[in-house]
């Protein structure tokens, strides 16, 4: 149980600049995401309306998983992260394909995305491992063995269905929170050597002919507009017909004439880029880097290593997407499948982006609670 003290004294301490931050987000994505879909008649043009639900869906959680001290789901973690593996196995059984991809669970009219829930309960595992154990001084690969399967699972599992955008997410983050672990520098080597190494055969064998076209059409974007090179263009073009100031609201010509495709899931950016301009996609990038920075710096501030590392890779998670899908959307990234984060429509990517900044909020929160001194990664 959670006495009444401790969580007075908790609301006492609300991050109102974490909150303040996701909240003008999230408000400029539902504005941009009327805007994309205007160009659509029936359903799609009310996606901004669903996403208003999922805002407020994924808040409710989000205040549950504030109100619970983030240290009672240590003892869940390994638990969390088995229902989440399981999912991923059912989608192989029960899910539907979509455009040569399965990865949504269907339940009558209601369905949700297994692997975007992962990135949480796989940060929470992490967390749990590196709580658990008591080493402080440099970690080698060995060390890092477990935390390296506990992600390589359903890593695999992801790119399987194939979804090699939140496969990387994934290992991303895994590598972020390994990097705050003093890892040996001998080892760091020997790891950049073998991923090295591995790149051909992974190249060959392991992406899918439409992933190695995505680099292809990356390297040398002019080769295929028409077909391959089509999203990435015309996602150029639109950024860069924003200019300093931007076309105005609803004023895009890259979104109005319905160049750009998939413009209220992997492609918002580019709308909201030509719309309003250099000016106004400085703003949302400074948004983006204050989570990131904002993330760090209450994991620098947490209590225990459990915290920590929960900060650390629900900052990672932010990062990480928002970087990739607007690297991607810019031209200096390959196209891959991955969401901005509170701007892209999508039920399960909000509600797990409102449970990694409702982790983020609950750490915060907690910082001044009486718990032993902090252990250090």
């Amino acid at each position: 149980m959670i006495r009444g003290d401790v969580s007075g004294r908790a609301r006492d301490h609300f991050d109102w600049p974490l909150f303040i931050a996701a909240a003008l987000i999230a408000v400029l994505g539902v504005v941009n995401l009327y805007s994309a879909t205007s160009v659509y008649s029936g359903s799609r043009s009310e996606l901004y309306i669903s996403q208003v639900y999922w805002l407020v869906l994924g808040g409710i959680l989000g205040g549950v998983l504030v109100a619970i001290d983030y240290r009672h789901l240590e003892r869940l973690g390994y638990v969390l992260y088995a229902f989440g593996v399981f999912s991923l196995g059912l989608v192989f059984v029960l899910a539907r394909d979509v455009r040569g991809s399965s990865r949504w669970i269907e339940f009558g009219s209601f369905r949700f995305q297994p692997s975007e829930f992962m990135k949480v309960f796989l940060v929470i595992a992490l967390a749990k491992f590196l709580h658990d154990d008591p080493r402080s001084e440099g970690r080698t690969l060995k060390d890092l063995l477990v935390p390296a399967v506990l992600t390589g699972v359903p890593a695999l599992l992801i790119l399987k269905q194939p979804d090699l955008g939140t496969a990387t997410i994934l290992t991303l983050v895994f590598l972020t929170i390994a990097a705050l672990t003093r890892v040996r520098w001998k080892s760091v080597a020997v790891f950049v050597v073998t991923v090295a190494g591995a790149a051909p055969i992974i190249w060959s064998y392991v992406l899918l002919d439409y992933q190695r076209d995505r680099v292809t059409v990356f390297l040398r974007p002019e080769d295929d507009i028409l077909h391959r090179g089509w999203h990435a263009h015309h996602s150029r073009v639109a950024i860069g017909n924003g200019g300093l100031f931007g076309n105005g609201f609803m004023k895009g010509t890259q979104n109005q004439f319905n160049f750009l495709p998939d413009q209220f899931s992997d492609f918002p950016f580019p709308v909201y880029a030509e719309e309003w301009g250099f000016v106004g996609t400085v703003l949302l990038i400074l948004l983006y880097a204050f989570l990131s920075l904002w993330a760090i710096r209450i994991a620098s501030l947490a209590k225990d290593r459990f915290g920590a590392v929960l900060g650390v890779g629900c900052g990672a998670i932010l990062f990480w997407h928002a970087l990739i899908n607007i690297g991607m959307t810019s031209g200096v990234l390959p196209v891959v499948g991955v969401t901005l984060p509170l701007f892209s429509y999508g039920g399960s990517s909000v509600t797990t982006v409102m449970m990694a900044i409702a982790l983020l909020m609950n750490v915060s929160m907690r910082r001044y609670s009486a718990v032993p001194a902090p252990d250090r990664l």
